[in-house]
């Protein structure tokens, strides 16, 4: 098992967090974990990113990432910040073997059975399938885990509450990625009682489930 996939055995849920004011990422931290979700990726999308990685870094019981990665250089300013995986859009070889002599768990996306195989042969057991909607979704999932047989699938783009569940009940889908429990305009408007609340519809939903 990689550091991913031990990772999402105890975080079937990572939020993925756009901020646009580091400070705003404690309050957030706070309003998730209250909620029983107890990691996210904060996304490199913004100037912010990396301040809010660093603000909240080390916070007990709680995984901090860093997610848009896209160079090398992202990379390293991450796991300086603080941050203990990283998730890429894409799949870059160069990224996966930093990642690994860094000793951080890496997510890199993939859309292709061309991409997951690279994955595999870099020694991953578990992706990001990118943008899930656009691809097909939990059926274009089904039809590549048939293949790569114990690789891990964590669809991201579309996923919502409606639809986590019926990811994770598909046995090579360990964790979903979306920002609906905890979304740009909630954040910024600091309304971080409506995030706990959504958090933690979320965790209800998956347990249901």
């Amino acid at each position: 098992m990689t550091p991913a996939r031990a990772l999402l055995a105890e975080n079937p849920i990572v939020p993925v967090v756009v901020l646009d004011d580091a400070a705003n990422a404690p309050e957030l931290v706070a309003a998730l974990a209250a909620g029983g979700i107890r990691c996210a990726e904060f996304t490199l999308r913004t100037p912010a990113g990396l301040g809010a990685i660093a603000a909240v870094a080390g916070t007990a019981d709680f995984a901090v990432g860093a997610g848009t990665v896209l160079s090398l250089d992202d990379l390293e300013r991450s796991v300086d910040a603080g941050a203990t995986f990283l998730v890429s859009p894409g799949f870059d070889d160069e990224l996966v073997e930093r990642a690994m002599e860094r000793g951080v768990a890496v997510l890199p996306g993939v859309a292709t059975g061309t991409e997951v195989q690279r994955a595999a042969k870099a020694g991953l057991d578990t992706v990001k399938f990118f943008p899930a909607d656009r691809l097909g979704g939990l059926p274009t999932i089904a039809a590549l885990a048939a293949p790569f047989v114990g690789m891990g699938f964590v669809p991201s783009g579309g996923v919502t509450g409606a639809n986590a569940p019926e990811y994770l009940a598909h046995p090579a889908v360990p964790a979903v990625s979306g920002s609906w429990m905890a979304p740009r305009s909630l954040i910024g408007s600091g309304d971080f009682e409506a995030i706990e609340r959504l958090s933690s519809e979320a965790v209800v939903a998956i347990g249901r489930a």
